[in-house]
């Protein structure tokens, strides 16, 4: 059985060369071959096939080059190809009565292959299985009658056992990988394209739902203007009810604008205590409605780069967030931390907190924790600034204690260096 222990070896180290190769294009989806490198590759693959090949009398050569063979010809159409590169590489080995066989079996084959791969694409993958398994039982017995016109008493028995065994189940494994392969790509397409469906779907239903409202609260207010017994006074509150609706539908529209593209309009050097303290004068009767107590805890520099509108954007959002989790009222506090290299930025409420699925995709377009409430239009602008702004965020929580917001920003060092000896000088 020596010919089926040898090939039954090759086999298995051909099957984990395919699987390597499988497993590394899977994850490289990147990284695409051109049929001249497949071509190119299962050239190489016969070669190797050949010339590990299995010669215990002269004249025969026992190989697995019916794997290649068969699966490069029905799964990418380069049958003729291959069928012409192994009679060149068989005949490098000498041109006795085992390269004549070759030719008589090889040559029919390469019609049959050009004229298969067409019907073969057009099956169903467990069909496309069974045709490779039957090619290969097909070659493997048309090859073994060949060797035994050349040698009719050497190892019949055990090139019978060999080939009509081992090549059909390569074959059939290395198939049924391409099949499995393939099938997760077409999975994972179909999930993306599902996946950007039903974005679509959450911003329609989120545009129609934020733009919508003052639109119709304009409309409802223009009809009333048409009154001709409308008095002066009347008619300029109306007026004015139309621009403040007409506004909060250009805002829901920059809000959608900075998370598609979130670009700065004008780089400033902006100081982060005194940012904050004016977005907490904005934000203080709301934290008063709600109960809230805010405590601060400012480093004494901490200077950054980058557009104060968006900044101030970014923080009215989480801060508001913040204050809005503790219906009951509560404490936000809110620290900055200065280092040589950054401005750490810490928003610490005892609202009602996250679990962790919903820390996972705070952030997500048109996600919010705030139900019908929300459309999460806030927080993916608070992350597009951040970013923008060349920071980072990451949030920690707990349901029942509370959630701390972590924002970590680049600081200017020549300005930094500066403060830092205006403070030494006023402490001297």
């Amino acid at each position: 059985m020596e010919i089926t222990k040898h090939l039954f070896l090759n086999l298995s180290l051909f099957i984990i060369f395919v699987f390597i190769c499988l497993i590394f294009f899977d994850n490289c989806k990147k990284l695409t071959l051109s049929k001249s490198s497949l071509i190119i590759l299962f050239i190489a693959m016969l070669w190797l096939c050949i010339q590990f090949s299995y010669n215990p009398v002269p004249n025969a050569r026992y190989d697995l080059r019916i794997i290649p063979l068969v699966l490069g010809a029905l799964y990418i159409g380069i049958g003729p190809i291959l069928i012409a590169a192994t009679l060149f590489i068989r005949g490098l080995y000498g041109f006795d009565f085992g390269f004549l066989l070759t030719c008589i079996l090889y040559v029919p084959l390469a019609v049959i292959f050009w004229r298969l791969y067409p019907w073969f694409l057009k099956q169903v993958p467990a069909r496309r299985i069974f045709v490779t398994i039957c090619m290969g039982i097909v070659l493997g017995v048309l090859t073994v009658i060949g060797m035994g016109f050349a040698n009719p008493d050497a190892y019949w028995l055990d090139a019978w056992i060999a080939f009509l065994i081992i090549p059909s189940l390569g074959v059939g494994i290395i198939s049924y990988g391409i099949e499995f392969v393939h099938r997760n790509n077409e999975m994972q397409q179909q999930l993306i394209k599902a996946e950007k469906l039903k974005a679509v779907e959450q911003m329609g239903a989120a545009i129609s739902h934020e733009i919508r409202n003052p639109l119709t609260a304009a409309s409802g207010f223009v009809q009333l203007l048409q009154d001709d017994y409308l008095s002066r006074q009347k008619r300029k509150e109306y007026l004015m009810i139309v621009k403040d609706e007409l506004l909060s539908a250009e805002r829901v529209i920059q809000d959608y604008l900075t998370f598609a593209k979130p670009s700065l309009n004008a780089f400033e050097e902006l100081n982060v205590k005194s940012e904050l303290r004016q977005i907490i004068n904005i934000l203080l009767p709301l934290a008063n409605q709600n109960s809230v107590e805010i405590i601060t805890d400012f480093s004494v520099i901490g200077f950054i780069k980058g557009d104060g509108q968006k900044f101030r954007q970014c923080f009215v959002n989480v801060i508001k967030n913040a204050i809005e989790s503790m219906p009951n009222g509560g404490y936000l506090t809110i620290t900055t931390e200065f280092s040589k290299n950054y401005v750490t930025i810490s928003v610490k409420d005892t609202g009602i907190g996250m679990t962790m699925e919903q820390l996972e995709r705070l952030g997500e377009p048109f996600y919010s924790t705030k139900g019908k409430n929300g459309t999460g239009l806030g927080m993916m602008v608070v992350y597009s600034i951040a970013r923008a702004m060349d920071g980072s965020i990451w949030a920690e929580s707990e349901v029942g204690i509370g959630t701390t917001f972590y924002f970590k920003f680049p600081t200017i060092p020549s300005i930094a260096k500066n403060e830092v000896q205006k403070a030494n000088q006023q402490e001297n």
